[in-house]
């Protein structure tokens, strides 16, 4: 567990790239961390602009990844006539890789501490909303300067819920292209019924390549492949962007999850999975277009649903309190205990504020998701207003730092689908009129006198922003930018609100409990996941289940077709073709999934696991069920990391895709480093 008040032991932690524990692999594995090993790890690891992790491996740019963080490429990239996902996809050569949209690839190139300066932005401030606002325009200023000194994207990052803040720099590739994805029948086979379970037999992965000046990227550094996999027992690391924990939650923040949050979060996601599921089922065409969506809904619903199973465990608050207990036990009669008691009054005053601002925020800023048009219509409409101001003084996504990120995804090509555009304004209407009640004025200024899917209907039809020409030169007065227009001064209220009613004292308050805890054991302790890179080494190892089941640490090819075979009927478990005739083809005995102890959450989907040479052998795709729990808390008896393993990946590829000279660039070195 993620103690308050010790550092991390055994294999816990999420470590950052520049601060890993050392000592403790050199004491326990005699594994030595050479500052030539860590940077040609870090430089080879990459982060999706989708979500996800993945790392270059190969002298060519090559990139790989999960299927599932490429998925939303895909079907980006499919058609009613070719659905990618359904199909795969095999370059040939190069001329037969597909350009991906708006798809941006960032590898962490530099690190600098410069808490010092943004800390110093808010001196002397009235108060802690001053305090906050003066942080966050130092931040933007931090970064600017970074971007256009350097050339590279640049990013601070929060650390310790604010007791720290490092400003990170991204060599940022934008000309990437699908090399090769197989089947999502075998990428994602079981379905939701093994999404989270051991054993899994899933061909998880996809491949990209970057290009530099219209040529495949010449990298400095790649990670190559072990192709004799990785044994029982191994060390192994996983170096990837892990997306968001909060084990440094104080025990009346994680009642709070428990209570409120969480459960809010789960009411969402099962109303979203009925919708979808509901509109799925008008069609060919609309299960195609809705897929992806879907099966992140259903996966998020499953990971919430997993966390809160875990949090309402009565044991897991009590001891948080025990924790905090002991640690102000530790600290009787220093300075610091004050600091710990203060940061958690702050703390306590700032989920209060949370239930008060909440029903706003959510309705009109955070989640006001009415689909990729609204989307673009908001961004218009607020890049207009935002550029007229200094870049320090924007809102931080419209800063100069951003602006080719912004443009990116703005002005994307990809397909948008005008069916499902209704249906997804049509939701967040119908959602709002629920929560709200019809007579609501906000809901009454929305519909404008009409219902829901008459407002949508109106508003879709309407606008002409799905045309990349009409967002270049957007007319203000299009009704989908009028419509969020109609509501962007009391969306920018109730954010402002919530910043200096919620994430100001939270920052403040969590920057004063991690100065009670440096206090106490110095910064051996790794901070909360903030979907930047990080490392997290472990075992390769199976488990012991509750009831004395022994679940081994590797599944194989052959495999596959027993569980196939033993959920016949059920279409989750339905192999690809491809599969059934390369069946007698393949090596059954060949590892495909395995797993270890590593430490990952969601965003560490993709990332690379390698070997204490720093060689490829597995490819992160999930956890166990035992997993869901890591958001605050990590369990190394029953906690599992759940990869591909490469032995699998190899085989399949040469027997089932007959993708040999993948295979060959993989394994060859070549002549990047």
């Amino acid at each position: 567990m993620a103690s308050l008040t010790s550092p991390a032991v055994a294999e816990e932690g999420m470590w950052l790239p520049n601060a890993i524990p050392a000592a403790e692999l050199k004491a326990k594995h005699g594994f030595e961390a050479t500052p030539a090993l860590l940077e040609h790890l870090q430089k080879s690891a990459v982060r999706f602009s989708t979500g996800g992790s993945g790392s270059i491996v190969s002298a060519n740019g090559l990139v790989m990844t999960n299927h599932h963080v490429g998925s939303d490429m895909l079907a980006k990239l499919s058609t009613p006539e070719r659905d990618l996902l359904k199909t795969g996809f095999l370059a040939r050569d190069r001329g037969q890789e597909l350009p991906c949209p708006d798809l941006e690839l960032n590898v962490l190139w530099s690190i600098e501490d410069v808490t010092d300066r943004v800390n110093a932005a808010a001196r002397g401030a009235a108060d802690v909303a001053a305090a906050g606002a003066a942080r966050r325009k130092a931040i933007t200023a931090i970064e600017d300067e970074s971007e256009k000194a350097t050339g590279l994207t640049s990013e601070v990052v929060t650390l310790w819920q604010g007791s720290r803040y490092h400003l990170y720099r991204y060599r940022t590739y934008r000309d990437v292209r699908l090399v090769f994805a197989p089947e999502t029948a075998i990428a994602f086979f079981g379905g939701d019924a093994d999404n989270f379970e051991f054993p899994r037999y899933d061909l998880d992965c996809c491949f990209f390549r970057i290009y530099e000046d219209g040529k495949p990227l010449r990298p400095g550094h790649f990670l190559e492949w072990d192709a004799d996999g990785a044994k029982e027992g191994e060390l192994v690391f996983t170096w990837g962007h892990p997306g968001s924990t909060n084990r440094l939650y104080t025990a009346d923040h994680v009642a709070f999850m428990r209570d409120v949050e969480e459960p809010m979060g789960l009411r969402r996601l099962w109303r979203s999975e009925v919708k979808q599921t509901t509109f799925m089922g008008r069609g060919a065409e609309e299960a195609r277009i809705v897929r992806e969506d879907f099966f992140g809904t259903q996966n998020g619903r499953k990971a919430t649903q997993g966390l809160l199973d875990a949090l309402q465990d009565p044991a897991l608050v009590e001891s948080k309190r025990a924790e905090e207990a002991a640690l102000l036990k530790r600290l009787a009669g220093k300075p610091e205990a004050k600091d710990f008691e203060d940061g958690r009054r702050m703390v306590a005053e700032s989920l209060e504020a949370w239930k008060r601002l909440a029903p706003d925020y959510f309705a009109l800023e955070r989640r006001m998701r009415g689909g990729e048009l609204a989307g673009i219509a908001r961004a218009l409409l607020r890049m207009k207003a935002e550029d007229a101001k200094p870049s320090a003084d924007r809102l931080p996504e419209y800063g100069d730092a951003n602006r080719e990120s912004l443009e990116s995804g703005l002005y994307s090509p990809a397909p948008i689908y005008p069916q499902l555009e209704i249906e997804r304004m049509t939701w967040m209407l119908s959602g709002l009129a629920e929560e709200r009640g019809l007579d609501d004025p906000l809901v009454k200024r929305l519909l404008a006198g009409k219902g829901p899917r008459a407002r949508a209907t109106e508003l879709v039809r309407g606008t002409k922003l799905a045309d990349v020409a009409a967002r270049r030169a957007p007319d203000m007065n299009d009704p989908m930018i009028a419509f969020m227009a109609s509501i962007d001064a009391d969306a920018r209220a109730a954010r402002k609100a919530w910043e200096d009613q919620v994430q100001s004292p939270q920052r403040d308050g969590y920057a004063k409990i991690a100065a009670a805890r440096f206090a106490a054991f110095g910064d051996s302790v790794y901070p909360d996941a903030t979907f930047t890179l990080r490392m997290s080494y472990g075992t390769v190892k199976g488990w012991t289940t509750e009831d004395g089941t022994k679940v081994p640490a590797f599944t194989t090819l052959g495999g596959t077709f027993t569980r196939a075979e033993s959920r016949a009927g059920d279409p989750a478990f339905e192999l690809p073709k491809s599969w059934i005739d390369a069946r007698a083809k393949l090596s059954q005995a060949t590892p495909f999934n395995l797993v270890s102890t590593n430490d990952i959450i969601g965003g560490n989907s993709g990332s690379p696991m390698v070997d204490a040479q720093g060689r490829v052998v597995g490819l992160i795709f999930d956890g166990n069920l035992d997993s869901l729990a890591g958001d605050v808390v990590f369990d190394m008896t029953r906690n599992r990391a759940v990869s591909v393993d490469v032995r699998g990946m190899l085989e399949a590829m040469r027997t089932v895709y007959d993708a040999g000279a993948l295979v060959t660039e993989l394994t060859t070195r070549g002549d990047a480093r």
